[in-house]
């Protein structure tokens, strides 16, 4: 077996070199399906903890360098720090509870702010009208508010997320998030901007507001979804926001339903008699 040393500091640029600490006695044996790598390696008197990494690669790029490894949780989470005084391994540091910790509050947040509240806010704005007036506003305007007000929270867990898993990118899931908080922003705006309702741009207003509304929904839903394959939670949690979202669903289908009957009994009917208050088929006279 030939053994080679990489300097690996990046994921573009691999290239053979020395590494940061003195290696000898370098060998390798191959036995039974089993490589092992033996070395002596010399350290600082002050080193005694060592953080060390293992990684599956699926080939080698020309025949020379080592070829990117994957991104999934079992590639990323292949890390630990090495005792060498106790020759135990660390599996689990603070800073790694940390990064789990915010990750679950993370996509709690979020889950809670764009996958639960801002929908049932939505269905408030567009059912509750019929049956509380004015009374749906304010509740749509206070379920909108704390979606928002929870979800920035959620970005700036994310933000920290960022900084502590320098690296590690989940691109996709970045860019709605990116998108989500634009458009999410831009309808608290709409707060603000909101004209009377006799106002001349009252008109372009409604399709302002109701455009990124929806937009925000369905942004927002296929963003929670992402976050929960990131996060890989038990099967149990998704399961349970498939459920809630179908409900959700549901429920809307048959208050769409109850709406229009509504709408359709109030509308007034155009009169089809020759005459209004006509008697015996004689024409009232009209008296101001």
């Amino acid at each position: 077996m030939i053994l080679k040393k990489f300097r690996l500091n990046s994921y573009k640029s691999i290239e053979e070199s020395e590494i940061e600490f003195e290696i000898s006695d370098l060998e390798g044996q191959y036995h039974k399906g089993l490589m092992m790598i033996f070395a002596t390696i010399s350290l600082p008197m002050e080193k005694q903890i060592l953080n060390q990494v293992w990684q599956v690669g699926s080939s080698v790029i020309n025949g020379k360098f080592p070829a990117v490894h994957a991104f999934q949780p079992e590639n990323l989470s292949s890390m630990s720090k090495l005792d060498l005084v106790t020759g135990q391994s660390i599996l689990s540091s603070s800073q790694d509870n940390s990064r789990l910790r915010n990750k679950n509050v993370h996509g709690m947040l979020n889950a809670v702010s764009w996958g639960i509240l801002f929908p049932v806010g939505i269905m408030i704005a567009r059912y509750l009208r019929t049956f509380a007036d004015p009374v749906w506003f304010y509740v749509h305007v206070a379920c909108q508010l704390s979606s928002y007000i929870v979800g920035v929270a959620g970005w700036a867990t994310g933000f920290k997320l960022g900084s502590q898993s320098k690296g590690i990118q989940y691109t996709s899931h970045r860019d709605f998030g990116i998108t989500l908080s634009c458009l999410a922003t831009l309808q608290i705006f709409a707060l603000f901007l909101r004209p009377k309702k006799d106002h001349k741009y009252r008109f372009y207003w409604n399709i302002y507001h109701h455009g990124i509304g929806y937009g925000v929904l369905v942004v927002g839903i296929i963003n929670v979804f992402k976050g929960l394959q990131i996060l890989s939670p038990k099967r149990e949690w998704k399961l349970a926001y498939i459920i809630f979202i179908a409900s959700l669903g549901g429920i809307a289908i048959c208050l769409e339903v109850i709406t229009w009957t509504l709408f359709l009994k109030k509308k007034p009917r155009k009169s089809t008699k020759p005459y209004d208050n006509s008697s015996n088929g004689r024409q009232q006279p009209l008296t101001s």
